[in-house]
């Protein structure tokens, strides 16, 4: 979604974690918390049992915030042995009992808390393909973190604070809720009893089949038993919730579970759930294999949303929706986070990845069925006009040296942690774009059909996809004609995993370079490295599945580069050939001799020649080509002069993408003169569509995005019209709250320009924090939220970080988003580095290591800087930190990468963009 953030900084993506040095093993032998030798040195579970049924009983207590808990297990012995080793972590064990034929007897328990494992010691052995149970007592406080089994709560327009009790097991957090064998591989059934007072609810992954009364005014719940599936996806929730259901065309039962004031905020998700789960049931030809599908709103959620199986969970923003005060792109956000959780149901759920280090099956697949689903049920939202940025996003990260292959080894929590990152997620989808482009989407479709066909129920590895996809005779009797409909492509020995391997199992991707002599079109590929160390780039080899079109045809050609550089045949001479049509390919081009001149000069006389994705990938290209001095930063800029007559959203939005950071770098270098001229030039290219925004929320779901986005910028800009006319509308709905509300309504489009400004004096934003502490609808308060961070008022932005961390009044949940929008404030980016160092201890503790969470508060406070001066006093703290506080963590090392490109850039650029500007002063508005 298009953003706030976008709009003022264009931020960098949050980038993903860091790689640690395999911990897989510890330096020597374990020892146990009793001092005795742990028997198993692995962080990976032994492969010698495995669990096939657990039976679940969980008792929360909401006053005091602990649980306890009873869970059997039954197991399946592949080879004799005498220990059971599974994961428990920070939990109290008791009364552990091994149930055999024989009768039951008690275990010795050993726990090796580095790896989080507990040891199950039994005096005989048990044998090979015989059938145990073993008994585990257990308790624990509920998490304070977002991951386990953890409190939330909330507070009632009353000003009553109520707690609940949710989980977060992805991915390794099952353990810190039950002792279980917590990896994706050890699938099982799984039956839950869930105990709570009379006021509360419990919901789990699957229906409730009968409510027993115990002693002492409790209930306990029995939920069916679940198909087999991995413990991450185990769910469970306790609390006040109400609900509203509907039932699919499948007789699926969905239901919306939102705190009471809220629930009258859930028709559209109900709607859209209702929508897509019958779409995939049918897509997929694989029925749902749930009786239901339950979908919960909770208060304080870190992550979007998380798919366990029958009962997904999100932050209320991703599911709560007001038709009155929400936007566009709230609709938009809303109705993909719910796509892609459902199909998660499917790709993740019913066929999971045997091992993190292929995450990217789960979150790939499901980012990539976010456009496809919404593309067939919601037309009129045209998610096309959004996906090109997911692979922008993603080329910021993998552009970089520290950059980590999509399918990548793991082992411990903290790696498995930083998987989910922009590579697995937006790299993963848009290499399954390009795929999908290059078998046919028909051809596609049989082949993802017959994956989760295959697998249903297992395990697979990235060659299973590969190999379901394959142009060989199917074993279900499809025809092969359907992989032959691009005649240029050699299809008769397509090797769909020898393609594939080169983008999933090497970091990176390919920059190709073409060059037009005559009819010859000469074809390179290099890896594409924002770096000086030219011996990174070396060994580098892609199959590219390159599409072209030219001057001469509107025709997609078609051809598949496999070697460092090949030549192919126009049938004429042309005026222009633009490769990766539509941007459908993960890979960036390059037109060297006077390529780029003849693009350009199509730009400038006729640029609806070609798509807004085409355009918006040549500006992604042109200027991401200046930051590898492939390209001089002059025609780049002579190409950008041609978006003062565009109006298509990709390709504005990557015009503001490329040129804003450039004002942003000098912010940080206190260059006001030269930081004046850019953001002029900025203004001066789009103030013509900006002047054509209408102050309302008429229009396409794009249009009204796009409006939503320009207006703010203009505001924020300064732009004297824009300034004008949100100064008015704050005024009139300032002077209208609280009196006659219903005679003023604030178009919810326009809004944040108009929060925006209203947040600069101090009456202002004392009253939109009044509006946001009181109002009930989510969208509202997040725009609030995101208006006051951008204040200049350097007290309240301070304020707002510390009572975010606090997490009463502000969510400790949005704390990640204040402090990255606080450093991309011009009155901020200080605060939010000092903030960070200040409070990294606690950050840690409340977000993970590895964390998304974290991560993202790194690179986003950092990324902007562009001086040495910075990047020593950056160093300096990361590298006083030890292992166990994240001095090892991925994203620290991009953090020295992108700052040492920031200041390469900017040392070879300034003089020429300072240049350029100059000779354009005299065009250039003065009004900043």
């Amino acid at each position: 979604m298009f953003g706030l953030l976008l709009v003022l900084c264009v931020l960098l993506p949050p980038s993903p974690g860091a790689q640690i040095p395999n911990q897989g093993q510890p330096k020597h032998p374990p020892i146990a918390t009793n001092g005795e030798r742990f028997p198993w040195d692995q962080m990976r579970l032994p492969q010698t049992i495995s669990p096939l049924h657990y039976d679940l009983t969980i008792h929360p207590n909401l006053t005091t915030q602990d649980f306890t808990g009873v869970v059997r297990i039954s197991l399946d012995v592949h080879e004799d042995t005498s220990a059971v080793i599974l994961h428990a972590k920070q939990m109290e064990i008791s009364n552990v009992l091994l149930l055999a034929p024989e009768g039951a007897r008690p275990l010795k328990v050993l726990e090796y808390p580095g790896f989080h494992q507990l040891a199950l010691i039994s005096d005989s052995v048990l044998t090979k393909g015989r059938k145990y149970e073993v008994q585990l007592e257990f308790a624990a406080n509920l998490s304070d973190s977002f991951h386990g089994f953890y409190k939330s709560s909330y507070r009632t327009s009353s000003g009553e604070v109520r707690t609940l009790a949710s989980t977060q097991f992805e991915a390794t957090f099952a353990r810190g809720a039950f002792p279980c064998f917590d990896e994706p591989a050890f699938k099982a059934n799984f039956t839950v009893q869930i105990i709570r007072e009379p006021r509360h609810i419990a919901v789990s992954n699957m229906p409730k089949v009968k409510t027993v009364v115990l002693p002492g005014d409790l209930l306990e719940d029995h939920f069916d038993t679940t198909v087999k599936m991995s413990t991450y996806l185990v769910a469970y929730i306790v609390s006040d919730f109400l609900s509203v259901s509907r039932t699919t065309q499948h007789g699926v039962k969905i239901s919306i579970y939102a705190v009471p004031e809220k629930i009258n905020q859930t028709a559209f998700a109900l709607d859209a759930a209702v929508k897509l789960l019958d779409f995939y049931d049918d897509y997929f030809d694989i029925p749902y294999p749930l009786p239901k599908q339950d979908l919960a709103a909770i208060p304080d959620f870190q992550s979007g949303a998380m798919e366990n199986w029958g009962l997904t969970t999100y932050r209320e923003t991703g599911l709560l929706f007001d038709p009155d005060k929400s936007s566009a792109s709230d609709k938009l956000s809303i109705t993909k986070v719910i796509a892609h959780e459902l199909a998660h149901q499917w790709f993740g759920n019913l066929v999971t990845m045997e091992w993190w280090n292929d995450l990217w099956l789960n979150e790939g697949f499901a980012k990539f069925m976010e456009f496809i689903s919404l593309d067939i049920t919601y037309p009129e939202l045209h998610v096309d006009d959004f996906f090109l940025n997911k692979c922008f996003e993603a080329m910021e990260v993998d552009s970089l040296s520290s950059s980590h292959p999509v399918s990548t080894p793991v082992e411990n929590p903290t790696q498995i942690q930083e998987m989910f990152d922009d590579v697995s997620y937006d790299k993963g989808a848009c290499i399954l774009n390009m795929l999908r482009d290059f078998l046919t989407p028909e051809a596609f479709e049989i082949g993802i059909i017959r994956y989760l066909k295959r697998y249903s129920y297992q395990n697979t590895v990235n060659s299973h996809l590969w190999e379901s996809l394959t142009d060989s005779p199917p074993k279900d009797g499809q025809s092969r004609a359907l992989f032959s409909k691009h005649p240029s492509i050699e299809t008769e020995n397509l090797d769909v995993r020898a393609i594939m391997d080169t983008w999933t199992l090497q970091e990176g991707f390919p920059l190709v370079t073409v060059e037009v002599k005559g009819r010859e079109v000469r074809l390179s590929q290099e890896r594409f490295l924002r770096t000086d160390d030219h011996s990174l780039t070396e060994g580098f080899l892609w199959q590219i599945p390159l599409t072209y079109m030219t001057s001469a045809s509107n025709t997609i050609h078609r051809f598949l580069l496999k070697t460092k550089s090949d030549v192919l045949y126009l049938p004429e001479e042309v005026e222009w050939v633009k490769f990766n049509v539509n941007m459908s390919g993960y890979y960036m081009v390059h037109y060297a001799g006077d390529g780029w001149n003849s693009i350009i000069k199509l730009l400038q006389h006729n640029h609806k020649a070609l798509s807004g994705n085409d355009r918006a990938s040549l500006i992604q290209n042109v200027f991401q080509l200046v930051s590898v001095g492939k390209v001089s930063l002059d025609t780049a800029l002579e190409l950008s002069l041609y978006l003062s007559n565009e109006t298509e959203i990709m390709a504005v939005t990557r015009g503001f993408g490329e040129l804003v950071p450039l004002y942003k770098l000098m912010e940080k270098r206190d260059m006001t003169v030269l930081e004046k001229q850019m953001k002029g030039y900025i203004v001066e290219l789009f103030r013509d569509l900006i002047d054509q925004q209408q102050w309302s929320d008429s229009g396409s779901v794009s249009e009204r995005v796009l409006r939503s986005y320009l207006l703010l910028f203009a505001c924020f800009m300064n732009y004297e019209p824009c300034v004008r006319k949100a100064i008015q509308l704050f005024s009139q709905w300032k002077e209208s709250d609280g009196i006659l509300p219903h005679l003023f309504s604030l178009p919810v489009d326009v809004s944040m320009a108009v929060f925006v400004i209203g947040a600069r004096t101090p009456e202002g934003w004392d009253f939109l924090f009044e509006k946001y502490r009181n109002s009930l609808q989510m969208s509202l308060k997040s725009r609030y939220k995101s208006a006051m961070a951008i204040s200049p008022l350097q007290d309240k932005l301070q304020w707002m970080m510390e009572q975010s961390l606090h997490g009463e009044v502000m969510k400790t949940q949005d704390l990640p988003d204040v402090v990255v929008s606080v450093a991309k404030n011009p009155r901020g980016y200080k605060l939010a580095w000092d903030f960070l160092r200040a409070s990294w201890v606690t950050l840690v503790k409340k977000f993970d290591l590895g964390s998304n969470a974290l991560s993202y508060m790194v690179t986003g406070v950092t990324n902007q800087y562009s001086t040495r001066e910075m990047l020593q006093e950056i160093r300096s703290f990361f590298d006083s930190l030890t292992e166990e506080t994240g001095s090892q963590m991925r994203c620290i090392q991009q953090t020295y990468e992108t700052i040492e490109d920031n200041i390469r850039w900017t040392d070879t650029n300034l003089p020429l963009l300072q240049s350029w500007l100059n000779k354009r002063s005299r065009r250039t508005l003065t009004y900043l």
